[in-house]
């Protein structure tokens, strides 16, 4: 099995009993036993192998029609140090900070760093957490509590 993108059928000669005796081989022992039978052998190339390849998202393609030098755009530098100065004085380390807003910890340290790539998803359960803004304007005002409805 040479290629990943490749899956290796036997098929032995018959009528009915063709379909039963016919299967998508699994392991190299597989395919080598079948060598071994003289079975024949049949080999076809699937266009999307692994089925769950994810597509680039807008910014990444229009990154890669660009002639010039761009580069994605990263945290600033003033929500950085506002999500440290926040985890802090909310006494968190980063590994529970982290593990509160379901990340990893390399990603809080990414954001924390300024060298990720924002995505809104991550910085509203930060916000949620730290109960301060990091989005549009007024970024590290405390955010407002929600008044349940009745």
């Amino acid at each position: 099995m040479d290629e990943w993108d490749t899956v290796t059928y036997i098929r032995r000669p018959g009528g009915s009993t063709a379909s039963r005796n016919t299967g998508q081989l699994r392991t190299e022992a597989d395919l080598n036993r079948a060598r071994r039978l003289n079975a024949n052998i049949q080999t076809e190339r699937r266009p999307h192998a692994p089925g769950n390849r994810r597509t680039t998202d807008l910014n990444a393609a229009r990154l890669d029609r660009e002639t010039e030098e761009l580069q994605h755009r990263r945290v600033s530098v003033e929500v950085s140090r506002t999500i440290a100065r926040a985890r802090t004085e909310k006494g968190l380390t980063q590994k529970e900070f982290a593990s509160k807003i379901f990340e990893l910890p390399s990603v809080v340290s990414e954001y924390e760093n300024g060298r990720a790539i924002p995505n809104q998803q991550v910085l509203s359960k930060m916000e949620r957490v730290l109960g301060v803004k990091l989005r549009g304007k007024g970024i590290g005002e405390p955010i407002q509590a929600r008044v349940p409805k009745k």
